[in-house]
């Protein structure tokens, strides 16, 4: 008889090669069957610090960043576009810059470390650590969206997006909206906060608007309904005036 010995495990040959087997595709198996990482940035993230708060939202494609003072609610600045990661380097490239215009069709890059529930951009002095609050879920609408049309008296208008853009980027609970222009640089207002989808209802909780920091701390209902790759907005915006809009799917824009 004669004894094989490999690495810490000892077997016989003829049976002894069929109970190897087994183990080894049973522990293919359970390897197999592990949850994936998710060592992602899509989805919603903030860090704080001192009285600044800045909240993030990543889609698989598009992303947002807001500043704000979540104590005295000021509105501090916005930034968004696409990006990738390549290795160990996030790339953001800019369709709206608040506090840097000329950034406007740039790109930057900055050394970035992702684990499950945080992750770390930038270096030394800079280096900043963000906190995961979603995974993208359970947003019935996360991605990212651009108004295509308004219903006035039951009738579609519909716009097409160019250089001037409405967009609405959400994660699993965050959200914002941001009104821009790619080829002007120009920004014309944004705000945002956390978001529900529940019943057919659509409700936000406002934590940072540019133009009226008033309106922090309002919660605004809304119906909405996802057909054929469209969002129906329907309800009355933070001054009280009806609004009825579609909102598509940049990734389905973006196709065409």
């Amino acid at each position: 008889m004669m004894i094989i010995v490999t690495g810490a495990m000892s077997f016989v040959r003829g049976k002894g090669f069929a109970i190897a087997a087994f183990i080894t595709a049973m522990a293919l198996s359970s390897f197999q069957n592990l949850p994936e990482p998710k060592a992602t940035l899509v989805g919603g993230w903030t860090s704080d610090s001192g009285d600044e708060r800045t909240t993030r939202i990543f889609t698989e494609r598009y992303f947002s960043r807001a500043i704000f003072n979540h104590k005295t609610n000021d509105f501090i600045g916005t930034a968004g576009g696409t990006w990738s990661l390549q290795g160990g380097t996030l790339v953001e490239f800019y369709e709206f810059h608040t506090l840097n215009p000329e950034l406007v069709g740039k790109e930057e890059r900055f050394p970035v470390e992702v684990g499950d529930d945080s992750f770390s951009v930038g270096s030394g002095a800079e280096k900043i650590k963000v906190t995961r609050v979603d995974d993208g879920t359970p947003g019935k609408l996360a991605g990212a969206w651009l108004i295509t049309g308004r219903y006035r008296n039951g009738e579609m208008h519909r716009m097409t997006p160019g250089a001037r853009k409405t967009m609405k980027i959400l994660s699993g609970t965050y959200f914002q909206w941001i009104a821009y222009n790619t080829e002007t640089k120009e920004f014309s207002g944004t705000g945002g906060g956390t978001y529900t989808t529940e019943d057919g209802k659509y409700t936000e909780h406002i934590e940072f608007f540019s133009r009226d920091k008033a309106r922090v701390g309002a919660r605004l209902g809304f119906d909405f309904t996802l057909d054929d790759g469209g969002w129906r907005h329907k309800g009355l915006s933070s001054r009280g005036d009806p609004i009825d809009e579609l909102w598509t799917r940049r990734e389905v824009l973006d196709g065409m």
